[in-house]
């Protein structure tokens, strides 16, 4: 059996459309999926009716953004009701934040020297979700920068001018969110955030305390030593495991969509607790 509960199509900052993801997954053998968009369920909501989404076995999802401590992290919401009033609320809560973060961005990088960076990365936007690599494109083609590795590199990664953290909810408000409207709170790639062991620790303590019931043991491309301290991580803090590519678009070193659950662990995964709560 092949799963992804993590990928990420145009509705936010992938390549592919959502329809061309779903096409995607299935080629690929997919037999359990979920569009996780960064902070909309347009995508989901554009093809959850379709044959391609019934034959991965498409289910409700997203990627949340919140603030925890002065750490940027991200919530993975799966198998909820889109149309809730509390995940429509939270959604309309952080497009506005997007919003508010992208004129911030903007307005940096004009102090920067880079002038119209709002309005052109909004263009290239469309109806996707803002975010840094909407800047990063409309820097490529107004010529501000030769690539949008040199636009992270110079004005949008971490600790540069575009680089712009709040805005977003708490961590306890996303978590609400999503089991609010009947679905399942992951805790998304917990060591990208480069925390100390005792604060992730910490993080995990609060994320539990708020309702979040999962935790992602493999995401992307990882190493052995990682699993191995996700597990334990899952273990010690009585966490339902997931499984995710985390799938923005084809590159030679990027994940490939889909996991093999052969090459997992045996144990109770977040696909039966989903099925269990049908």
């Amino acid at each position: 059996m092949i799963v992804d509960y993590h990928t990420h199509s145009l509705a936010s900052d992938g390549a592919l459309s959502p329809s061309e993801l779903l096409s995607r997954a299935r080629t690929s053998g997919v037999s359990k999926f979920a569009i996780t968009d960064h902070d909309t369920t347009a995508g989901y909501l554009s093809v959850k009716d379709s044959d391609d989404a019934r034959a991965v076995g498409l289910i409700s999802g997203v990627e949340l953004s919140c603030k925890w401590a002065t750490a940027s992290i991200h919530v993975v919401g799966l198998g909820f009701d889109a149309l809730a009033p509390e995940m429509q609320a939270m959604i309309k809560t952080l497009t506005a934040a997007r919003r508010a973060r992208a004129s911030k961005i903007a307005s940096r990088l004009e102090k920067a020297g880079i002038a119209g960076a709002y309005d052109g990365a909004m263009a290239l936007a469309g109806d996707s979700q803002i975010g840094r690599p909407h800047f990063a494109a409309w820097m490529v083609e107004a010529g501000a920068v030769g690539s949008v590795t040199e636009a992270f590199d110079k004005y949008l990664g971490a600790g540069k001018p575009g680089d712009v953290k709040m805005f977003w909810p708490s961590l306890a408000e996303v978590v609400s969110g999503i089991t609010a409207s009947g679905g399942i709170a992951v805790l998304a790639h917990p060591l990208k955030y480069r925390l100390t062991g005792m604060k992730l620790r910490a993080l995990l303590n609060d994320f539990k305390a708020s309702g979040g019931r999962a935790i992602e043991i493999l995401n992307g491309r990882q190493t052995d030593a990682d699993s191995k301290r996700l597990l334990q991580l899952m273990e010690s803090n009585d966490l339902i495991p997931s499984v995710g590519s985390d799938f923005h678009r084809e590159f030679e070193y990027g994940p490939r969509l889909g996991i093999d659950v052969e090459r997992l662990p045996k144990g109770r995964y977040i696909w039966e607790a989903l099925e269990a709560a049908l």
